[in-house]
Parts: C-alpha cells; sequence; structure tokens
C-alpha cells in the first residue's frame, strides 16, 4: 500500500509494486475459484464456444453480401443458384446467433453462480476468522471498518470470476481469433484494424493502477461513513441527551460528500477510460473502411470481403469496450481483496499448538505465579499488572477490590485466557493454561464480564446462550437466582419475549441481572464476577448474593468489584494499587491492617449513610 502512495516513486516504479501486490491478491481469488473445478470447467467451456460462434457470422455475413450483390444482372437461372447460397448464408448466421446466445446463457449462469460461491466461502472465512482473533486485535478494531470489510470489499470481489476470469476468456477467444481471421483475410486491412491494439494496451495499465488507486481511497472513505454511522446508532441516547443531532449530521454530510465525491472521480476516470478505448476503435473502423473502400473501387476485394472485414470489427467492438469494465473488475477485486485478506491474515496472538490436551478434570483451583501483563509489545510498555501471585483453593471464593484502573478486571481476563500474560503463569488445578485447549479451559469458567451483552433474541434464548441445551425449569431457576424471574413474568410473552439490541428495552439493573442469570446458568466449576452487579441497588445484590452462595457450592469464585459489601464474605480479599497487590487477607484481617482497605471501607459506610437521607437533611449520626 505504501508503494502506491509514495511521491518518491516513479509511475513506472508504482506500476511494478502495484502489478506485483494485485498478482498475488488475485491468484488468491483464483484459487477459491477453483474450489469450484465443475462450475469453472462448465463456464469456461460455455464461454469458449459462444465466443467462436460468433467469430463464424462475419464469414457468412460476407458471403450473404456477395450473393445479394451477384442477383444484380444476372439471368433467371443463376438467380435461383445465388438465391439458394443466399439463404443458406443467411440461416448459417441466424443458427450460430442461436448457437452463440444458449451457450452465453449457460455462460452467464455458471459464470455468476461462481461469484456467489466464492462470496459465500470468502465470507464464511471471514466470519470465522473473526471469531478466532484473539481480544487485542478487537480492542482495536473499528466494528465500522469490519462491517465494511465483511460487507462492502466482499461484494467488490463477488463479480470478479464473472467479470474478471470468464470474460477475459471471452475477450482473448474474441481479439486472439478476431486478429487471425481479419489478417487472413487481408493482410493490409488487418494491420490498420490491430493499429490500435498496443494504445489501448497501453491506456489499459495506466487506468489499471488509477483505478485501483481511487477504488482503494472509496473503500476507506465507506469504512469513515460505516463507522460514523455506527458510533451513532450505538450512542443515539448521548446524542439526543446532548442535543447534538445538528453536529452529527454535519460530521455525517462530511463523510457522505467525501465518498460521493471519490465516486465520481472513479466515475470519470471508467468512463474517460471506456470512451477513450471506444474513440480508438472507431478512429481504426474508420481507417479500414477508407482503405477498404478504396480497394472495392479497384477490384482488390469484394464488397462481401469488405462487410466481412467490418463485421469482424463490429464484434471486436464489443470486446474493446469490455476491456474498461475488465481493467475495472480486476482493479476492484485487488482492492477489495487486499482489505479483506488484511484481516484473514491478521496473527492471533491466543495460539493454541496442535494436539494439546483437554483441561483434565477441572476441580476449580486457581493459581498466579508472578503473573506480569501489558498491552504494548514491550513488557515495560503500559504495564497493567506486576508480579500478581495467588492461590485460590477449590471451592473458595476470592475477593478482588481497588481503585479504577488498578488491573482489577485484567485479572478476569486473564483466567480464561482472553489475553497471554506478558510473564508469569498461570494455573488450573496444577496445568498451565497455555498448554490445555481453550475450549476446555472456556467450558471450566462460568460468570459474567464487566461489559455485558444481550443479543437480540428472546429472553430465554439470551439466559440460556451459555447452556443452549438447558431445559425451562433450568433457565427458570437461573433467572430467580439472579432476582429477575418475577419481572420477566410479567412481561406480555414472559421468557419468549423479544430483547432489544444491546438489550436496551431492560433497565441497567435488568439487563445485568440477566447477564447473571446466563452466567450462573453452566455448571462450571469456576466462576468469574467482573463488577457484575454495579448496576444493581444493594437490597437485590444482597438476595443474589445469597442465592449465589446456596448455588455455589464446591465452585471456585472470584468476586472483583468496586463495592466492598459484594466481597466481604470472600475467603481472602486482595486490594489492588497500581496493578500490585497491596493488601491481602479476610475482610476483618483487612480491617485490622487500618490500610488501604480500611480506608475505602470507612468512605463507603460513609456514603451509604449518607446518601439514606432526603437531600437538604442532615443524618442524625
Amino acid at each position: 500500500m505504501t508503494a502506491l502512495s509514495s511521491n518518491n516513486l516513479s509511475r513506472a516504479e508504482q506500476y511494478r509494486a502495484a502489478r506485483k501486490l494485485d498478482l498475488g491478491i488475485l491468484s488468491r481469488i483464483v484459487r477459491i475459484v477453483l474450489n469450484y473445478p465443475v462450475r469453472v470447467v462448465i463456464a469456461f467451456a460455455a464461454t469458449l464456444a459462444s465466443s467462436l460462434f460468433q467469430l463464424f457470422i462475419p464469414r457468412y455475413v460476407g458471403q450473404a453480401v456477395d450473393h445479394a450483390q451477384g442477383l444484380l444482372g444476372v439471368n433467371a437461372a443463376a438467380t435461383n443458384e445465388i438465391e439458394a447460397a443466399l439463404w443458406f448464408a443467411a440461416s448459417m448466421i441466424l443458427g450460430l446467433s442461436i448457437l452463440r446466445g444458449l451457450f452465453a446463457v449457460v455462460q452467464n449462469y455458471f459464470g455468476e453462480s461462481l461469484d456467489h460461491c466464492v462470496a459465500s466461502e470468502l465470507r464464511k472465512a471471514f466470519y470465522r476468522r473473526l471469531q478466532q482473533l484473539d481480544f487485542g486485535f478487537h480492542d482495536h478494531a473499528h466494528t465500522g471498518d469490519l462491517i465494511t470489510r465483511g460487507m462492502l470489499d466482499l461484494e467488490g470481489i463477488r463479480h470478479f470470476p464473472s467479470t474478471g476470469l470468464v470474460r477475459t476468456l471471452m475477450l482473448l477467444v474474441l481479439v486472439t481469433g478476431g486478429t487471425v481471421l481479419l489478417l487472413s483475410t487481408d493482410l493490409v486491412l488487418g494491420l490498420i484494424a490491430l493499429s490500435f491494439v498496443p494504445v489501448i494496451a497501453v491506456r489499459s495499465a495506466v487506468a489499471r493502477l488509477q483505478l485501483r488507486y481511487l477504488w482503494l481511497k472509496q473503500q476507506e472513505r465507506l469504512t469513515a461513513l460505516t463507522n460514523a454511522m455506527e458510533e451513532n446508532l450505538t450512542g443515539i441516547r448521548i446524542v439526543r441527551a446532548f442535543a447534538a443531532q445538528a453536529h452529527e449530521l454535519a460530521r455525517f454530510d462530511r463523510r457522505s460528500s467525501a465518498v460521493l465525491d471519490i465516486s465520481f472521480q472513479r466515475l470519470m476516470a471508467r468512463v474517460r477510460n471506456t470512451t477513450f478505448m471506444g474513440f480508438v476503435f472507431y478512429v481504426a473502423m474508420t481507417m479500414v473502411l477508407w482503405a477498404g473502400g478504396n480497394k472495392v473501387l479497384s477490384g482488390e476485394i469484394t464488397v462481401g470481403t469488405l462487410a466481412e472485414f467490418l463485421a469482424f470489427m463490429m464484434i471486436l467492438q464489443m470486446p474493446v469496450r469490455q476491456i474498461g469494465m475488465t481493467v475495472n473488475s480486476y482493479a476492484r477485486a485487488s482492492t477489495c481483496g487486499a482489505r479483506l485478506f488484511a484481516v484473514l491474515d491478521q496473527p492471533s496472538e491466543i495460539k493454541e499448538a496442535t494436539g494439546v490436551p483437554d483441561l483434565q478434570a477441572p476441580q476449580g483451583e486457581i493459581r498466579f505465579e508472578d503473573v506480569e501483563f501489558s498491552y504494548g509489545n514491550d513488557p515495560g510498555d503500559s504495564r497493567i499488572i506486576s508480579g500478581i501471585t495467588f492461590h485460590v483453593s477449590p471451592g473458595c471464593t476470592l475477593g478482588i477490590v481497588g481503585p479504577p484502573g488498578s488491573g482489577k478486571s485484567t485479572i478476569a481476563r486473564l483466567i480464561p485466557r482472553f489475553y497471554n500474560p506478558t510473564a508469569g503463569r498461570i494455573l488450573i488445578d496444577g496445568q498451565d493454561i497455555s498448554q490445555v485447549s481453550l475450549s476446555s479451559l472456556r467450558r471450566a469458567i462460568g460468570g459474567v464480564q464487566q461489559d455485558s451483552f444481550l443479543f437480540t433474541a428472546s429472553v430465554d434464548n439470551n439466559i440460556s446462550y451459555s447452556d443452549p441445551w438447558s431445559d425451562t425449569d433450568t433457565v427458570i431457576q437461573a433467572s430467580s437466582d439472579a432476582q429477575l424471574h418475577d419481572f420477566i413474568a410479567s412481561l406480555p410473552e414472559a421468557y419468549q419475549t423479544l430483547v432489544g439490541e444491546r438489550g436496551v428495552s431492560l433497565s441497567g439493573g435488568q439487563h445485568q441481572r440477566a447477564s447473571i442469570a446466563r452466567g450462573i446458568l453452566t455448571d462450571a466449576p469456576i466462576c468469574v464476577f467482573d463488577d457484575a452487579m454495579a448496576a444493581i441497588d444493594a437490597r437485590t445484590e444482597q438476595r443474589i448474593r445469597r442465592a449465589l452462595a446456596e448455588r455455589s457450592g464446591k465452585r471456585t469464585t472470584i468476586i472483583i468489584s468496586h463495592r466492598l459489601v459484594s466481597v466481604m464474605h470472600a475467603d481472602e480479599i486482595l486490594f489492588l494499587d497500581e496493578g500490585r497487590i497491596v493488601e491481602r487477607g479476610t475482610h476483618d484481617q483487612l480491617l485490622a491492617l487500618k490500610g488501604n482497605y480500611f480506608a475505602l471501607h470507612s468512605l463507603q459506610m460513609r456514603d451509604e449513610r449518607t446518601t439514606e437521607w432526603p437531600l437538604g437533611q442532615v443524618s442524625p449520626a
């Protein structure tokens, strides 16, 4: 990409760099096309047949003209013979046209079926890759950009088999066959007719480079436009709350205008290219008509031969005009393919070695050994946690608290191996989590992430997402433990009620309780609750905690919260500050230390007493 945009490169160097990149991208698309050999063979065979039948038509056109001319000034006996020959030529023209049309239908059907097959395969591969890529990729990737690549860029590749590969074969057959027939009919006229070919070839090479650049710019601007729309729809409540509609409209209009501008530039480039090729062709045709007319007048060729020559050139007119569209198809496919394959080729930091064993009989023991984590490539860059060491016995509860940004949620994300630690080891039941299969590891871990999400589906489907085979009674029990059953029962369709996009039809507390129900539905030996009750009132939280305590049994539970009331009952509590464990112990032990935990506890208790009284009144305490 850089080579194309560098001002230090000459046009020839830019062309060579683009060609090298294009060939790599296009060859990958061709390999996918070849996954459907039957369709390829039928499409190419039909293209070859329809093109060859079309090439035979001019020869009979020339014969028909000569026979028609022969009818002038001949006797009756000769007239019958000439009429028979004329009817034969006309019948051949009709028959060849019908055959050409039938094979063209087959060509179009199987050519477009290749389009859909390739698009479907790439679409599945793209979606599959998104599921496989680690959270480090998704943290930095923009949703709008991924949607653009998976939809618009894929659409740019979709037509390449039919408008690129199949049409190229048709152009090669028509141009090659037409060239041979033109030169064999009359060498001088053939050379005049073919004089436009080098001009067209040079123009096509330049146009491909230009169109590739414009396609790249258009896709980039479409990405920016999609991002703006996606952000606006996601944050529509914020936009309305701050009356920022005018600002958002102006921002969208600017990006929409940028897309329109580059679309017009691409359109003008294509129109100029097509118009220029058509002009060169008609100049060559005019020269042939002038030279051929003189040859007819001098008796060197017949009128039928000139008509045959012009018919050949009219057949060549179509592929010449389509060269521009074919060049555009190659440019679009290579540009869109580069953007799509950039995601497909994206390496994942979370790699699973071939043949790694499953996590064996997990009991829930968790051990962190001097674990460090950094979001940067350098271990010392943006260090989030450092020197984290702790041990949780099976069936015990660990609470983790601390100020915002202290690394609490990072620990929650390291346990299911959403990220790899920069240093140190994490073990479950004595097994290094980097040496077991990801599927078995994540089956052993349930709970609720900090950023819970509800799908656009029924309440039942959202709760049972963690265990699709669970029965209705199990789902009801989970929602009851999450203190959500009474609310769900009051809905018009109860558990079959559709939850809106991102669960926005629910309140914040109801949204979070639905996520808790989904998290506790699994029978995983380890449960991780990452600030899972931040939007739930204290009384409801207490009831949920009681239900979880009864439900947990021998489960190992990790509770991460900014509210100490959520972790007071834990067997051990870790207090994190600036990525390090600064205090650890039970609730009573930490209070006795009179340190960070004690200070936070005192602050929260004072705040709770204050908020129990209406504004303007003072607590009697």
